[in-house]
């Protein structure tokens, strides 16, 4: 897949996804699909996939393999490199966000926070902030950053690194928009979607972070997939 070449958050201004109601209302149809067709409670695993024929027992089966995240390096507000093995064993949330967004971004970070003291200390939670503006979110910002939030300790994880590869795995893997836009102020678009990730990276659920109706619908369903996990 070809990327697009993105335009630096220059001046630090965000434009939410009300431009990308066309995308918004394809991932809720997909939900919606993956719903009705579900013959148990559990939540639909999104994104694409792929069926693989293999022999078991001699015999030819055919079984679906699910999208997921791969895996990937980027800093954290401690310093250290935060990998998809560092969520090994844990749900997570994702989200993508930069320090000095005066629009979308402290309403995500409200909500976000709502997540987080709800699920502090359960050890099969994490939560994972992703820049979009690593230029400026250097690893002592997103720490100072986190400190005013008041988080503490590794349950949520904010990260930094190369723009494109944040980019790639917004747009590629957890199926948000991050795109250059000419008419957007700084010249960049980014949703503002949480995104529920299971054990095994699987994407579960996307939410609009913006509204505590969207999160209290988050909030639900990371409790529906935790009780998948339990015997």
């Amino acid at each position: 897949m070809s990327k697009q070449k993105l335009t630096p958050v220059s001046n630090r201004h965000v434009s939410f996804w009300g431009r990308n109601n066309t995308w918004f209302l394809l991932i809720g149809s997909l939900i919606t699909l993956a719903s009705c067709n579900s013959t148990d409670s559990k939540l639909p695993i999104l994104g694409q996939r792929e069926a693989v024929t293999k022999t078991v027992d001699g015999k030819s089966v055919t079984d679906s393999v699910y999208q997921s995240v791969p895996d990937f390096k980027f800093v954290s507000q401690y310093g250290d490199t935060v990998t998809a093995k560092t969520l090994d064993n844990k749900i997570y949330v994702a989200d993508f966000f930069f320090t000095t967004c005066p629009t979308i971004c402290p309403k995500m970070k409200v909500q976000l926070k709502r997540v987080y003291e709800k699920f502090k200390g359960n050890p099969d939670v994490m939560l994972l902030s992703h820049t979009i503006d690593p230029a400026h979110d250097s690893v002592s910002v997103l720490k100072e950053f986190a400190q005013n939030l008041g988080v503490t300790g590794r349950q949520w994880l904010f990260v930094t690194g190369d723009r494109e590869k944040i980019y790639d795995i917004g747009q590629n893997s957890y199926m948000v928009t991050a795109q250059a836009d000419s008419t957007a102020p700084g010249g960049v678009v980014h949703s503002g979607a949480f995104i529920l990730v299971d054990k095994a990276k699987h994407i579960r659920g996307i939410y609009d972070g913006t509204t505590e109706t969207g999160v209290d619908k988050l909030m639900t369903d990371m409790n529906r997939l935790l009780a998948e996990y339990k015997p």
